[in-house]
């Protein structure tokens, strides 16, 4: 779950690391009392949307007087911002985070992430902060310094110090931002991160570090563990099909190609997509029924699916176990049946209940592409492909 930079900042400060002073608001009203109660000029307003590249966007200002702070928030408030990380549509901004401008010397990029080839958390940090770290790590790999981290020991400040002292800052400013790191490693494990990162990691002129930006990503499946942070998820953020397949307890991923697809399992789904790029096409999307359900939420799921108007063929792919074949056999009938669905559907089963849940697609009179194993249900989804353009 991604959060807004106010709230990011609200967790850097709860975990020791500096920020600079300022207050969020949504109003040009609150901004301009933001700004009296901050006492200096300039402020910076900066747009707040889950996105990255605001400021070439336009969506990062100064102002150096009260009034000038007013109209720019009037300006930017209610505006729609198109960055890179956007898509063409843009986000709407709500809201305004205003802060004191840091003079600085210096800019890094310090981020905690998880490691997918050691399984660890990685310290990376580079001296070209600021800038779009993957982009930095395709062209300039060089840049970035990596230190792996050992979970059973956490981030160890000789490491820390070591990475920041190899950029060539003074020691006194290497151990502070050491010192930081260890405060960020904290609030990524307490916090149940998948990866967290400050860019940029300003160095003022008397070499203190203060976060002028971040970026707090926590894995979704640990929210119940931070109600605080749950309550911070915005319902609107989702797409309406994934919203309703959560409110049945199913499992729904929106992709962007023609195969619409119906499974039981995560390992499952991942494999079928993998045989629906093999015949040269590509995902629609896919429902994972998971182990329990019924036949009507197999026919809502069946539903989800069909409303992607993307989707020009449906791939069932079910490998029964506690989820018996006749089950999912009805769903797909009734479903089939009751939404008068015109786009061909391939079913493979297998598993409990396999035969019986073959008689009632075969009894059902309608139009079903049984196969019966994945070779065969590769060739069947590449013809009708073909078929469909």
């Amino acid at each position: 779950m991604k959060i807004y930079e106010y709230q990011v900042k609200e967790f850097f400060r709860s975990f020791g690391i500096p920020t600079p002073r300022g207050a969020a608001g949504k109003t040009s009203d609150e901004i301009v009392t933001a700004a009296r109660s901050l006492g200096v000029m300039p402020v910076v307003l900066k747009s707040q949307i889950k996105a990255g590249g605001r400021g070439k966007a336009g969506g990062i200002r100064t102002a150096n007087t009260l009034e000038e702070a007013g109209l720019q928030a009037i300006d930017l408030l209610g505006s729609r911002l198109v960055t890179a990380q956007t898509g063409p549509a843009g986000e709407q901004v709500n809201s305004l985070l205003l802060e004191e401008r840091i003079d600085h010397e210096r800019e890094l990029y310090v981020g905690i992430l998880v490691d997918r080839e050691t399984g660890r958390p990685a310290l990376l940090v580079s001296g070209e902060g600021g800038v779009d770290i993957e982009k930095l790590g395709r062209e300039a790999p060089g840049q970035i310094l990596c230190e792996s981290i050992d979970p059973a020991y956490g981030l160890r400040s000789f490491q820390a110090s070591r990475v920041f002292l190899s950029l060539g800052l003074p020691s006194a400013s290497a151990a502070r931002c050491a010192e930081l790191s260890l405060s960020l490693y904290r609030l990524f494990m307490e916090m149940d991160c998948s990866d967290v990162e400050i860019n940029p990691l300003a160095l003022t002129t008397s070499g203190e570090p203060v976060a002028l930006d971040g970026k707090v990503n926590v894995d979704d499946n640990a929210l119940y563990r931070h109600p605080p942070l749950a309550s911070l998820h915005e319902k609107e953020e989702e797409n309406a099909l994934e919203a309703a397949a959560s409110a049945l307890g199913l499992n729904y991923i929106k992709l962007n190609g023609s195969v619409g697809c119906m499974v039981n399992g995560a390992g499952l789904a991942m494999a079928t997509m993998d045989l629906i790029k093999m015949t040269g096409a590509e995902p629609a999307n896919f429902l994972d029924v998971g182990g329990g359900a019924s036949v009507s939420r197999i026919r809502e799921g069946l539903r989800i699916v069909l409303a992607d108007r993307n989707v020009k063929i449906l791939f069932v792919n079910i490998f029964g176990g506690i989820l018996r074949c006749d089950t999912v056999a009805e769903g797909i009938a009734q479903g089939v049946r009751d939404l008068s669905i015109s786009v061909p559907v391939v079913i493979r089963l297998e598993g409990t209940n396999r035969d019986e849940g073959l008689k009632i697609l075969s009894s059902s009179g309608l139009n079903f592409i049984q196969v019966t194993d994945l070779r065969e249900a590769v060739l069947r989804i590449g013809e009708e492909v073909a078929r469909a353009g």
